[in-house]
């Protein structure tokens, strides 16, 4: 994920300061690593630096300064560029369940067979979430559930695969 262009696309809205970019970037992406409030002032940084934003005023009302930022037309081509550009899919297998699988083998089938446990503990969590949640939650929810749901059928495959091995 570019913390760079989510920033880019709040601020496409409208000016923000720093605390409300990071609590719009918490509450829309909602389920993802909140972001650090230094991280966003850095991001910041680069943006005004990279010529994406720029600060609009200066504000202070009672609290600390806040410093509000806008997008520059720039700014607004990179971020069109990137909601245009197509996420690759991943060149390598790759991922922490695969790689013990591969190195396992045939004793791989009590970790999996606990894996898939755990896949649905987690699904049935995400599911109750999804009640009464907000629109991001309910997306980051089923985005979780659909990964999971792949990788549960990758565990029936593979569990399949090692019992046919065996049998042969």
């Amino acid at each position: 994920m570019s913390t760079a262009h989510v920033l880019l696309g709040l601020l496409a809205e409208r000016p923000k300061h720093g605390y409300e970019l990071k609590k719009e970037h918490d509450h829309r992406l909602a389920g993802a690593k909140p972001l650090a409030y230094g991280q966003v002032y850095a991001t910041l940084q680069r943006l005004e630096r990279d010529g994406w934003a720029e600060v609009t005023q200066t504000q202070q009302e009672g609290g600390p300064e806040r410093t509000l930022y806008a997008i520059t037309d720039d700014g607004r081509a990179e971020l069109d560029r990137w909601l245009n550009t197509v996420e690759p899919s991943a060149p390598y297998v790759s991922g922490p369940l695969f790689a013990r699988v591969a190195v396992a083998g045939s004793a791989a089938d009590g970790y999996l067979m606990r894996q898939r446990e755990a896949h649905l503990a987690r699904m049935r969590e995400l599911t109750a979430e999804k009640a009464g949640g907000s629109p991001a939650r309910v997306l980051a929810a089923d985005y979780a559930l659909q990964h999971l749901d792949a990788d549960l059928r990758w565990i029936e495959t593979a569990l399949a695969r090692m019992k046919e091995d065996h049998d042969a």
